[in-house]
């Protein structure tokens, strides 16, 4: 059976940043630490961690929302690919990204929620200190 995963994050940057960087190759490799492929357009493919990550960008608006299929290679095959809802808002002098991710199947739920936090979260603020740094 699939579930849906709510999630929620602050950082310490606007949420346009915040946005632009996680569709940009350049920076959403950075802070992940591995190639993506992704775009700020409708059908636009999306392909990160070497390929374990695949989907499409089904909607995007500018600056506030991103709407993903998203599947992971560790999904049984006739489990149906998800939809990831990513919206940014202002959050004190930060950010709030929230996120909606629809119909993951119950065998990744654990993995797929704690791997926001492993894998997005953590490093895009501890990327975002050190492109602080550089500023």
């Amino acid at each position: 059976m699939a579930r849906t995963v709510q999630l929620a994050a602050e950082f310490d940057a606007p949420p346009e940043r915040l946005f632009d960087m996680y569709l940009s190759p350049r920076h959403h490799s950075a802070f992940t630490g591995a190639p993506v492929k992704i775009a700020a357009r409708h059908g636009a493919p999306f392909r990160a961690f070497h390929g374990q990550l695949t989907g499409t960008i089904l909607h995007v608006v500018r600056k506030r929302l991103i709407v993903q299929s998203w599947r992971s290679v560790n999904w049984p095959a006739d489990a149906v690919d998800s939809t990831l809802i990513l919206t940014f808002a202002v959050q004190g002098d930060g950010a709030r990204i929230e996120l909606v991710h629809v119909n993951v199947p119950e065998e990744d739920f654990a993995g797929v929620s704690h791997g926001w936090e492993k894998f997005y979260w953590v490093p895009w603020k501890k990327y975002l200190k050190r492109i602080e740094k550089q500023d």
